[in-house]
Order: structure tokens, then C-alpha cells, then sequence
């Protein structure tokens, strides 16, 4: 039994198969792939892999691009399954959604608050929770020690920042910089200048929600391609 996870996030498609669908299962394969190449899957990447069992998905890109995967997995492939798509509720597994529309939240974000909070339960007692995404956009997002999402942040990822500045600013090129505290040239102040200004989002966020539950919050976001959560 092999379960297939994917992520159609604005710019790239995210893959991850394990040996069962369950918590705690081997990773046997991650990928990625830029949107404009999912035709790519079948003959490529997908193509060494075992037909999955299970699959589940969540897509931010639209129906368009999530077709075209169903396309790769049953046309090209021949893969006999009912592939499954997340779609964001009032509950689910521990989790509230304090949306004001529920269903507009996004299903990348949904399904990384439940994981989240699962994994900080196997790990200790409730606490309020905060988790990061970081991707062309950045989402910041704030659950209470009960399960209750509070509500959360979306900004400009970093590469959106730097193309902004460097088609309304003269003189301004996207950039290879360093981060550094005190930068010296155009280069590090753009690069570090967008990497505190996310930075400073998940502070804040971290503020409000300390002050909100009188507790100290966790903090993590997923890492996709690695197929595990990391503290932030």
C-alpha cells in the first residue's frame, strides 16, 4: 500500500509518496515541478514509481492545473485510483476553522495547520501554534492550545518583493545578496531588507498570539520536499 501526497501551489507542483497511508510512514520518493512542466510527470519522475493506493492532494493554482495531474496519473499512467483533494471545512481532525468564509481558506494552509498541530501533540501537551509557509506567497498562520484557528498573515514572498522593487524603482536589479544585520550594498539591503520583512510578520504574529492565549506558542512550517516539520 504506497500513498501519494501533492501540493499544486502557485509556481511549482510538490510530491511526496510513503510505503503506507498513515502517520510515521517511510518516504520513498519527493519531487518537484514547475507548473508549466506537469506534463512532464508521467514520462518523467512518476514514471519509476509504483502505482499508489492512496492519494491525497491539495491545490491553490485552480482547476486547470489540478486536471491536468488527474490527466498524468489516469491517462498517461493507467493509475486505478480515486484520487482525493482536500477541501476546507468548519472541522477536522482537532481543527476549528475561524475563517470568516471557511471554505475560502486555502487548502495548502488548511492541511498544514492539522499537520502541524498533530505534530506538536506527539511531541507534548497543547500549546497555541503558529505555522509558516514560505513559497510565492507567505502565509503566517495562528492556531490556540485548543485546535482553533485564530486566523492569520499572507504577504509577498521574497522573490515577488524583489521583482516589484526592481520593476518600480530605477536603478534596482533583482538581486544575489547576503543577509547580514548591517548591510553595505544594494545587493545585501534587498536580500536582507525582504528577509526580515517575513521575518518580522512571524514576530509579530508570535506577539499577538503570546498576548492572545498567555502562553508561549510553537512555531514551525513544513518541509515538503523532505516530508517532515521543522520548528521555525
Amino acid at each position: 500500500m504506497t500513498f501519494l501526497a501533492i501540493d499544486i501551489g502557485n509556481t511549482r507542483l510538490k510530491w511526496a509518496m510513503y510505503d503506507a497511508p498513515r502517520p510515521g510512514a517511510a518516504l520513498l520518493a519527493h519531487g518537484a515541478e514547475f507548473l508549466e512542466h506537469i506534463e512532464r510527470l508521467a514520462e518523467g519522475p512518476w514514471s519509476k514509481l509504483p502505482a499508489p493506493t492512496h492519494m491525497l492532494g491539495c491545490v491553490v493554482a485552480g482547476e486547470t492545473a489540478r486536471r491536468r495531474v488527474h490527466d498524468q496519473m489516469e491517462l498517461m499512467l493507467g493509475w486505478n485510483f480515486e484520487p482525493q483533494w482536500v477541501v476546507p471545512s468548519v472541522h477536522e481532525a482537532g481543527v476549528s476553522n475561524g475563517y470568516e468564509h471557511p471554505l475560502r481558506l486555502g487548502a495548502d494552509r488548511w492541511v498544514a495547520m492539522i499537520g502541524a498541530r498533530h505534530h506538536i501533540l506527539q511531541r507534548g501537551n497543547e500549546r497555541p501554534l503558529i505555522v509558516v509557509m514560505v513559497g510565492t506567497a507567505v502565509t503566517v498562520d495562528a492556531l490556540d492550545a485548543q485546535g482553533n484557528f485564530l486566523g492569520g498573515l499572507i504577504l509577498p514572498g521574497h522573490g515577488i518583493m524583489l521583482r516589484a522593487l526592481e520593476s518600480g524603482t530605477a536603478g534596482l536589479h533583482v538581486p544575489t545578496g547576503s543577509v547580514t544585520p548591517f548591510p553595505k550594498n544594494t545587493s545585501d539591503a534587498l536580500t536582507s531588507g525582504g528577509t526580515y520583512a517575513i521575518a518580522g510578520a512571524v514576530e509579530r504574529m508570535y506577539q499577538h498570539l503570546y498576548l492572545h492565549c498567555s502562553m508561549e506558542p510553537a512555531c514551525v512550517w513544513p518541509a515538503v520536499r523532505a516530508g517532515r516539520w521543522c520548528p521555525a
